[in-house]
C-alpha cells in the first residue's frame, strides 16, 4: 500500500509506458506480495481437491458398488470427507486474506486519487466537474475493487481446479479428454470480439455514470433554486433520460458477458455427446471399467462449473480494466501550475503586479494590471464586477499563472516559491466562505492543531460566539453539508474566525463583511481592523463603506488600474472612484 505521505510512483514523474496491471502491481499490490502467497498456495490446495474428489469415484465405483468391498467404504469416505474439510478451511481463510488485500488496495487507491486530484489546477475542474471525479474515485474504484475478488480468488482457485480435473481426465483416457475439448476452438473468434465490444461499452457506461452522478450534485445542491421557480419535473425528466440510456448500456453490456460462458455451455454439451459416444461404447464392451467412466465424467462434469465461470470472467476483465485505465487518465494528468523551488518564506510582504496580462481562453481579464500593496498596509480593489479584482487573488495564490508580466512578493516572484510555502503566507476570508459537514470547531480549527486559547480569541473576535453560546453543542456543533446548519453570517463569521487563527503575514479579503447584517459588520469589521495591524491587508470589496480608512484604494476597470489613492484623494478626483460613491450612497 502506497504512503499517505509520500506519492505513489505515478505521481512522482515516471513515464514509463508499463500496461495496467503492471501499473497496479507495482503501485499498489507489491506490498501484499505475501499475503497473497499465502492465499495462492490455498486456492493450489483447494482448487486441487476437485481432482482428488473425482479421481477417488474410481475406486468407489470399481471396489465397492462393482466389487462389493464393503471395508473399502470407510477409508474412501474418510478422504472424501476430509476433502470436503480442506476446502472449507481454505475458502474461509483465502477469502479473509484477499478482502484484506482488496479493502487495503480500495483505500489507498481512493485516498492516492484524492490527494492528486486536490493538486491539480483549475482548469482540471472546469473540464471535470465534481460529479464525475467522485465517480472516478468513487465508481471506478469500486469497479476494479468489485472484479477483485471474484477474479483473483475465483479465477485462481478455478485455474487450479480446471487444470487439475483435466489432469485427471488425461490419466484416466486422452481420447476422451480430446472429444470432450473438440469443440473449444469454437471460441477463439467470438471471444475476441465480445471483449473488444466490453471494453468499448464500459467506456460509454462509465462516462454516462459520471453524467449521473453530475446530475445529481447539481440538483441535490440546487434544491432551493428547482423548487422555487418550479423545476421539479423538468430536472427529474432530464435525470430519467440520463438514467434510461444507462439502463439500455448496462442491459446490452450484461447479455454480451453472459455470451461467453453461453458458448461455453454449448461447446461443453458437444464434448460431452462426443465422450458419451466413445466411452460409453467402450464401458458397454468391458473394455474400460464403470469406475473409470465415472471418475471421468465426474472430472468433466466439476470442470463445467470453473469453465463457465472464467468465460465470464472475460467481460469482467474488460470492465474491470476500463476503469482503470479512467483512474490512471487521472494519475496521468500533470498540473500546469508547477511548483517553484523556493522553500524560504519572503523577507517582505509587499505585493507588486508589474505589467499583468491574463485571458482565460480567448477572453482577456487582465490588460496590463500595475499596482503595489505596501507591507504593513491595507490596500482595498475596487470596481465594476468584471474588472479582474478576484483573479488578483487567484494570481497572487498561484491557482492561474499570468500570461505575462510579474507578480511578486516580499520582492520574490511568486512562481520561485514552493506551492505550499507561498500559500502558507496568507489568510483569506471570501464572501462564500467553504465550510464543511464537520463541527464548527472542525471547521475553525481543522486537526484542533490550534492552542485552545488562541482559538477562544478567534472566535471571540469574530463575534463566532454571540451565537455558538445559544447551541446546544457550541463549537461541537454539526455546520451541516457546506454550512446549511448555519445562516449566511453565521458561516462568514466562522470563516473570519479560521483567517484570524491562522495568523499569517498577508491577508485576503474577499467581500469578507458581505453576508453580515449592519450591527454584525460594525462589530466583525472592527476585528478585521484589529487583525490587520501590522500586516499587508489586500481587500476586495463592492461595499465602499467597508474600506474608506484603506491605506490605498486602487480602482479598477476592464482589468487595469484607472485610478489609485486614498478616499479622500480620490473624492477630491471626481473620477471612476466618486462616481462608484455616489451610485452607492448619493453623493460623498
Amino acid at each position: 500500500m502506497s504512503s499517505r505521505a509520500d506519492p505513489p510512483a505515478h505521481q512522482r514523474g515516471s513515464s514509463e509506458r508499463a500496461g495496467l496491471p503492471g501499473r497496479l502491481w507495482r503501485d499498489y499490490l507489491r506490498p501484499y506480495a505475501p499475503r497473497m502467497g499465502v492465499a495462492m498456495v490455498l486456492m493450489i490446495i483447494e482448487g486441487s481437491t476437485l481432482a482428488v474428489l473425482s479421481w477417488m469415484l474410481r475406486p468407489l465405483f470399481d471396489r465397492v458398488f462393482v466389487g462389493g468391498d464393503g471395508s473399502a467404504i470407510w477409508w474412501v469416505g474418510g478422504i472424501i470427507f476430509g476433502l470436503f474439510l480442506i476446502r472449507a478451511t481454505t475458502l474461509v481463510i483465502t477469502r479473509a486474506l484477499l478482502t484484506s488485500v482488496q479493502q487495503g488496495v480500495a483505500v489507498s487507491m481512493q485516498t492516492d486519487l484524492l490527494h492528486h486530484i486536490l493538486t491539480l489546477d483549475g482548469s482540471f475542474y472546469q473540464k471535470n466537474p465534481p460529479g464525475a471525479l467522485i465517480e472516478r474515485i468513487q465508481g471506478d474504484t469500486q469497479a476494479i475493487q468489485g472484479i477483485w475478488t471474484t477474479f483473483i480468488s475465483g479465477a485462481g482457485r478455478d485455474v487450479i481446479s480446471l487444470v487439475s480435473l483435466f489432469g485427471v481426465a488425461i490419466a484416466i483416457d486422452p481420447w476422451w479428454t480430446l472429444a470432450a475439448v473438440v469443440g473449444a476452438p469454437l471460441l477463439i473468434v467470438p471471444t475476441y470480439f465480445v471483449q473488444r465490444y466490453i471494453r468499448r461499452r464500459t467506456r460509454e457506461t462509465r462516462i454516462e455514470a459520471s453524467r449521473r452522478a453530475t446530475r445529481l450534485d447539481e440538483v441535490l445542491h440546487g434544491i432551493a433554486a428547482i423548487r422555487v421557480n418550479g423545476m421539479e419535473s423538468y430536472q427529474s425528466g432530464r435525470f430519467r433520460a440520463i438514467v434510461e440510456g444507462l439502463r439500455r448500456r448496462e442491459t446490452k453490456m450484461s447479455a454480451m458477458k453472459a455470451l461467453i460462458p453461453a458458448l461455453i455451455d454449448i461447446v461443453t454439451g458437444l464434448g460431452f455427446v462426443g465422450v458419451l459416444a466413445l466411452g460409453g461404447a467402450q464401458v458397454t464392451r468391458g473394455e474400460r471399467s464403470v469406475g473409470d467412466f465415472m471418475s471421468f465424467f465426474t472430472a468433466l462434469s466439476l470442470a463445467f462449473q470453473p469453465l463457465r465461470r472464467l468465460g465470464g470472467l472475460a467481460g469482467g476483465w474488460q470492465a474491470a480494466m476500463t476503469s482503470l485505465e479512467r483512474i490512471y487518465e487521472v494519475f496521468d494528468t500533470r498540473a500546469t501550475i508547477a511548483s517553484g523551488a523556493r522553500t524560504a518564506p519572503p523577507e517582505g510582504t509587499t505585493i507588486r503586479f508589474e505589467d499583468v496580462h491574463l485571458s482565460y481562453g480567448e477572453q482577456p481579464v487582465l490588460r496590463g494590471l500595475t499596482f503595489t500593496a505596501e507591507a504593513g498596509r491595507t490596500t482595498a480593489l475596487v470596481g465594476p464586477s468584471g474588472a479582474g479584482k478576484s483573479t488578483v487573488f487567484n494570481l497572487l495564490t498561484r491557482m492561474v499563472d499570468p500570461d505575462g508580466g510579474r507578480v511578486t512578493l516580499g520582492g520574490v516572484p511568486v512562481a520561485d516559491f514552493t506551492l505550499p510555502v507561498l500559500r502558507d503566507q496568507f489568510s483569506v476570508v471570501t464572501q462564500d466562505s467553504a465550510l464543511f459537514d464537520e463541527t464548527l470547531r472542525e471547521n475553525i480549527d481543522p486537526g484542533h492543531r490550534a492552542d485552545p486559547e488562541a482559538l477562544r480569541r478567534a472566535v471571540l473576535a469574530a463575534h463566532v460566539a454571540d451565537f455558538t453560546d445559544a447551541l446546544p453543542g457550541g463549537l461541537d456543533t454539526p455546520a451541516g453539508p457546506r454550512g446549511s446548519a448555519l445562516s449566511g453570517g453565521q458561516r462568514q463569521r466562522i470563516g473570519i474566525a479560521r483567517a484570524i487563527l491562522r495568523d499569517r503575514p498577508v491577508l485576503l479579503l474577499d467581500e469578507a463583511t458581505s453576508a453580515l447584517d449592519a450591527a454584525s459588520e460594525r462589530l466583525v469589521q472592527a476585528a478585521l481592523q484589529e487583525l490587520s495591524a501590522g500586516r499587508t491587508t489586500l481587500i476586495i470589496a463592492h461595499r465602499l463603506s467597508t474600506i474608506r480608512a484603506a491605506d490605498l484604494i486602487v480602482v479598477m476597470e476592464a482589468g487595469r488600474v484607472v485610478e489609485q489613492g486614498t478616499h479622500d484623494q480620490l473624492m477630491e478626483q471626481g473620477g471612476a472612484y466618486a462616481a462608484l460613491v455616489r451610485l452607492q450612497f448619493g453623493g460623498d
